[in-house]
């Protein structure tokens, strides 16, 4: 990943104005630029007019990544080699955060058989502790099986 990462800067020269690769680099790099245990509560949605459109799950992290955001913004554009955001726009909304940051796991540990609810995936994204998270995930997931299965037989 870290080769991807330090070639972002030739990608974006050689890709000229594509707005595509320019968002497709932009999200890529977030999690570079901001670190693990910062992009798990801070997703980025999209690209728009040079506004890095960044899911938060409630308003702490919203005001908290406020405070931040000039130095997001410098160390995001180191990472692309060019000032290619100029706004990071944060927006609550935890069902997008819930919804990306399960397809980014997915995309990291292939893909799943069942359906983990958007509220334990929010609550698993809080525990840092990558063990810990597996565990508390493994958990749930039998939970919700027994009630799924529960269900289906009534």
């Amino acid at each position: 990943m870290d080769k991807l990462i330090k070639s972002l800067p030739a990608i974006l020269a050689a890709s000229g104005a594509s707005e595509e690769v320019a968002e497709a680099a932009c999200i890529a790099a977030w999690k570079h630029a901001v670190g693990e245990g910062l992009s798990i509560h801070a997703v980025p949605v999209q690209l728009q007019d040079k506004t890095l459109v960044i899911a938060v799950a409630d308003n702490i992290w919203k005001k908290q990544l406020e405070q931040m955001r000039g130095q997001l913004l410098f160390r995001l554009n180191s990472v692309l080699g060019q000032a290619l955001v100029q706004s990071i726009e944060l927006r609550v909304d935890p069902k997008t955060l819930a919804t990306l940051r399960s397809t980014e796991e997915e995309r990291q540990n292939g893909p799943r058989d069942y359906h983990i609810p958007a509220e334990l995936l929010s609550a698993a994204a809080c525990i840092e502790d990558a063990e810990l998270r597996r565990a508390f995930l493994g958990a749930a997931t039998s939970c919700v099986r027994r009630v799924e299965n529960s269900k289906s037989e009534i």
